[in-house]
């Protein structure tokens, strides 16, 4: 692959519009590798975009890792004196861009979906903090909301993590970590194309869809530098699909798109969760990309992705 013929072909065409416009404005990974984090994070600014209105929103900071501040921002889909199911949320962007704003709007359609209180989570970035700086910070905010869950109106008994790309390599992580510490129980994790092992060349879709769909295989190699060093790649909690064992965790829905050089970890990733007794529903989004999950305004598979998490989340936390 290597040319928009190609591309023209392969993609939604809403999805191809979207890329169009995000590359004609100059929303790219072009020249990666070169590039400092800083310089990343300036060029991938997003103008404002239109939000949905949830009930009520509030940002607050909380003790993280050794004595470190991490601030969260809590979702209310409704006011209300029931407690609610609650979902811790990671956001995406390699463990090196993006943050609680990036992914506001996203949230906030989830929120609307489920009706479920929502914890978003600013956690570290690399390369300032790397690895496990941010999965310790994500760890550190599930266990918050669990202990904290009756104060913010939720019920600690219906507890889910998610995450779209790092961000749900991050819910992986935490969903391991809290078995293999002692809980919190987490009863459900949503991983949207999750990245699930930080080696680019085990997967075929890597090199077959990592150069005209956004996100690239050189820009993926680019993150897992800035995150971790070689000698810590294959620790579970960087590449979760490397863990001795999947049994125990909690059930999942993995969300894959065709055209993401993720795919093909993510569905693995939920292969061996069904291998290992654990209920996992994997569905692969046709015509999309990397991204499209948060991008319900232009891009109608991204509303029907979404419903199908919501339904997800609701039939494990709304029992």
């Amino acid at each position: 692959m290597g040319s928009v013929s190609v591309r023209a072909m392969a993609l939604d065409p809403a999805a191809k519009a979207v890329m169009d416009m995000m590359e004609e404005n100059g929303v790219s990974f072009a020249g990666i590798a070169s590039m400092t984090a800083v310089e990343l994070r300036n060029r991938m600014q997003l103008g404002d975009m239109p939000v949905e209105d949830v009930a009520r929103t509030e940002d607050r900071v909380i003790a993280g890792p050794d004595g470190t501040e991490l601030p969260i921002r809590i979702y209310w889909a409704e006011a209300t004196d029931e407690a609610r199911p609650v979902v811790v949320f990671f956001h995406g962007g390699g463990w090196v861009i993006g943050g609680i704003d990036s992914h506001d709007g996203q949230v906030r359609e989830m929120v609307n979906r489920t009706g479920m209180v929502f914890v978003s989570v600013d956690y570290r970035l690399a390369p300032e903090a790397k690895f496990p700086a941010a999965a310790e910070d994500c760890y550190a905010a599930t266990q918050w909301v669990a202990q904290n869950a009756a104060d913010i109106g939720a019920d600690a008994a219906r507890l889910g993590v998610a995450g779209d790309s790092a961000g749900g390599n991050l819910a992986a992580v935490v969903a391991q970590m809290a078995r293999d510490r002692g809980g919190p129980a987490i009863a459900h994790q949503l991983l949207v194309y999750p990245c699930c092992d930080m080696d680019s060349n085990a997967w075929p879709s890597q090199t077959e869809n990592g150069f005209d769909y956004f996100l690239t295989k050189e820009s993926m190699d680019w993150f897992y530098d800035q995150y971790a060093d070689v000698a810590d790649r294959d620790n579970p909690y960087a590449s979760p699909i490397k863990a001795d064992s999947l049994s125990g965790l909690p059930p999942a829905c993995v969300i894959t798109a065709e055209y993401d050089p993720l795919r093909d970890e993510g569905e693995a990733y939920g292969a061996a969760l069904q291998e290992a007794g654990v209920a996992c529903e994997v569905h692969r989004y046709d015509g999309m990309f990397h991204g499209f999950f948060g991008m319900t305004l232009a891009i109608p598979g991204a509303v029907a992705a979404q419903e199908t998490a919501a339904a997800a989340a609701k039939a494990a936390l709304s029992a």
